[in-house]
């Protein structure tokens, strides 16, 4: 006997991704099954609230960012002379110290920088560093790159190890689909490539509503003055009352709870759509999915949803051939974005709770190519921003003559940021989380 509450958390916190039409009755009722037959496991940290609680925001750079042509060594000969075509001229880059500077269309980002609002960190990469873009992308999502068949990655472990029982919105991935780096065994984040997108779209609508309704206070009973009158109100009276009741978990009570757990989608996807529409800021956002993305993510983060990690990405950095006007474009609209959503979270005095983090699955070769690009290569920087981070140049950047191969040998493992962001951001150890132990980076967070 279990009440349908309890048993709508248990399948919640298993791995309800509720993404326009891919949900389906018979995904639901195979997830039940795995659901209704599993313990609940006890929140190992107490979860924050919406309104106060740390939030990592991730920035996925897909394709391989050329790193050095976004942290670039401009006082190095051996990168002029590798690079005679896409080189970018010492008296363009905006320095950050005597070796290297950013990008010349950073400049939105080094107003961060001399803000004390960003840190670099170069030279990230790990051991043994693998060219494919699926399989690279996999190791940085996973942090395990001995495991070739992961079925979870390091943010998704986190949720695991200390957010059971907690909201579904624990992680938010503006996205068809939720990357693996957020994926747990018991938690999976929700996904949604535009807020109107989250709402369930399944067969026989009309039913669904209809069973969502079935338990509400009977008809006779007379009405309370103070009486739900808006969606919202009453779902939460609602859940009251069936709380209340116990059920016998029968196949016909599975469907009903299987149709709840979808109103429960529509009701946040309302509360959502409301939080994102009443959303305009003052500051512009790049028209493209990934501009519209971190938009969305700074209304969220303005109307108090509970999480802790929101994901999106910047897409087409796989740059072989005619790298410098795609490459020059990308880093626009990378800062046009990121300016845009620290101003934003600033405005709204949400900025001491953010930090921002982008990565990419490698970076590019040292010599350019015969096309005018560069091809797959190994280590790359790294960029965090926020009001809580030590602005900086961390790291020691790779030498541009001992190669490996052609490529960048790295300085710092990238699991050192994970470990340091697990600890000192998300209040969480990290060893059972990335397997290991790895040492934290004292000097990139003041918390």
């Amino acid at each position: 006997m279990l009440d349908s509450v309890s048993t709508r958390r248990l399948f919640l916190q298993r791995g309800l991704t509720l993404v326009s039409a891919a949900v389906t009755v018979p995904t639901f009722l195979d997830n039940t099954v795995l659901a209704l037959d599993q313990k609940a496991d006890g929140a190992r940290v107490q979860q924050a609230s919406g309104k106060d609680g740390k939030i990592l925001v991730v920035i996925q750079l897909s394709g391989g960012n050329d790193g050095l042509n976004t942290v670039i060594p401009w006082a190095d000969d051996a990168y002029h002379k590798a690079r005679p075509a896409i080189r970018h001229d010492p008296k363009d880059v905006l320095k950050l110290n005597n070796y290297v500077g950013l990008h010349p269309n950073l400049a939105p980002l080094k107003e961060l920088y001399d803000n004390g609002k960003m840190a670099v960190i170069q030279g990230v990469g790990y051991p043994n560093p693998n060219r494919s873009h699926f399989r690279s992308m996999d190791i940085w999502h996973t942090a395990q790159p001995d495991n070739e068949v992961a079925t979870n990655g390091w943010l998704g472990r986190f949720f695991d190890n200390t957010c059971a029982g907690v909201d579904p919105h624990v992680g938010v991935s503006i996205g068809a689909t939720a990357p693996l780096a957020m994926k747990g065994d018991r938690i999976t984040p929700l996904s949604f490539e535009r807020p109107e997108n989250y709402r369930y779209t399944g067969k026989d609508r009309e039913r669904y509503e209809e069973l969502n309704q079935a338990d509400d206070a009977p008809a006779t009973q007379p009405a309370e003055p103070s009486a739900p009158k808006t969606a919202r109100e009453k779902f939460e009276q609602a859940k009251i009352e069936r709380a209340k009741t116990k059920i016998e978990i029968t196949p016909a009570s599975q469907m009903e709870f299987l149709t709840r757990t979808a109103m429960d989608a529509r009701v946040s996807s309302d509360d959502i759509l409301r939080m994102t529409r009443g959303h305009n800021p003052q500051y512009q956002y790049p028209a493209n999915g990934f501009g519209q993305g971190l938009k969305t993510i700074a209304a969220m983060i303005k109307g108090g949803l509970p999480t802790r990690v929101y994901y999106v990405s910047l897409g087409g950095f796989d740059t072989h051939a005619g790298e410098r006007g795609r490459h020059d474009q990308l880093m626009q609209q990378l800062a046009q974005g990121v300016s845009a959503f620290l101003k934003d979270i600033q405005q709204q005095e949400n900025d001491d709770r953010v930090l921002l983090m982008t990565f990419s699955e490698f970076g590019r070769r040292v010599t350019q190519n015969a096309s005018g690009g560069t091809d797959h290569g190994a280590a790359a920087p790294m960029f965090l921003f926020g009001k809580n981070i030590q602005q900086g140049v961390l790291g020691q950047h790779p030498s541009l003559t001992k190669l490996d191969q052609g490529d960048l040998i790295y300085t710092v493992d990238f699991r050192s940021i994970y470990a340091t962001i697990l600890q000192k951001w998300l209040d969480t150890p990290s060893k059972a989380i990335l397997g290991s132990q790895f040492p934290t980076m004292e000097k990139l967070l003041r918390v």
